[in-house]
């Protein structure tokens, strides 16, 4: 039986990528966008599209009904830069276009849900390194609070109302079709552009800042995967570490050179650095492993070859 799936946020960096993997997996018609503004063109002309705002419950009731939707792909949220800016608004956002979507299952609206969290939900008192999957979580930015929350909320409503979401602890994420929102490792995406424009990068983090990131292949198939797998699988209801790759600006920056020899990379830290700097330098992502057989495919070199290589064309 077809199931018809709503993707809510489809025109950040992943919903973007999601939608069109979606589209060529399951047909056009099923996968609805929807985000709170018009998206590019290949995106609007890639299939249906609904202008919604998500913490509108009325507005998302509407389009469920109407779509006769089966299942929810939650991925509008304000990132962790941009929310330090404007903490009220991302909470609401964040937490409100959340509860929307729980709400929905609860009544049965819907049957399964995903909601994308963070490596922002650790701290500074976290472990850094092999971070487990769980641990003390006691986030400094209002980024990580409201996804540390919303893992709270996500089991909650799995144990007390057996909603089936399902959810991901996503690192950096790194992707040459669309650019980053306003999140602390938007340097990972930046610095290939940069590289082949102006031969020259200024960092604003520091030369050693290790942070866990991921080629946007391996998170859309980890995103399809857990979805897919059998609900009996999946044993964690809060979020899954899940990992691929970890390394520093300069470790980046090294590995563009050897495309892009002239290239040079200068550093100016700002206030994002100490948001860097609470976050994990690597994951310990077995349990995601064991439950339903994830494996990252993309390391440093190879993202390096796809980024450089498609950003050319």
């Amino acid at each position: 039986m077809q199931k018809n799936i709503l993707i809510i946020g489809a025109c950040g960096q992943i919903g973007t990528e999601l939608t069109f993997t979606l589209r060529e997996k399951h047909g056009s018609d099923i996968i609805i966008a929807s985000d709170i503004r018009e998206g590019n063109e290949n995106l609007m002309d890639s299939g249906p599209f609904e202008l919604l705002d998500a913490t509108d419950y009325d507005a998302l009731e509407e389009v469920v009904a109407y779509y006769e939707i089966d299942e929810v792909y939650l991925m509008a949220a304000m990132l962790s830069a941009t929310a330090e800016k404007f903490p009220m608004r991302a909470w609401n956002l964040n937490m409100n276009s959340l509860f929307n979507v729980l709400n929905l299952a609860k009544e049965k609206k819907i049957s399964k849900i995903f909601w994308p969290s963070s490596i922002a939900v650790f701290g500074p008192n976290t472990p850094r390194d092999n971070t487990p999957q769980n641990t003390i979580m006691e986030p400094s930015t209002v980024y990580g609070i409201s996804k540390q929350s919303g893992e709270r909320w996500c089991e909650y409503y799995h144990n007390k109302f057996g909603v089936d979401v399902r959810s991901i602890r996503y690192p950096g994420l790194i992707s040459w079709k669309t650019m980053p929102g306003g999140g602390t490792t938007d340097y990972a995406v930046e610095i290939y552009h940069k590289a082949l424009s102006d031969k020259t990068y200024t960092s604003f983090l520091r030369t050693d800042t290790t942070l866990p990131m991921m080629f946007m292949d391996d998170a859309i198939r980890a995103t399809l995967e857990l979805m897919e797998s059998d609900p009996d699988k999946i044993k964690v209801r809060s979020a899954y570490n899940i990992a691929a790759m970890s390394f520093t600006p300069s470790e980046v920056a090294e590995s563009i050179t050897v495309q892009i020899p002239e290239f040079e990379i200068t550093y100016e830290p700002d206030s994002r650095q100490a948001i860097a700097d609470s976050w994990p330098s690597s994951i310990d992502d077995s349990e995601a492993r064991k439950d339903w057989g994830w494996r990252s495919e993309f390391d440093l070199e190879r993202t390096t070859n796809e980024m450089l290589q498609n950003l050319r064309k």
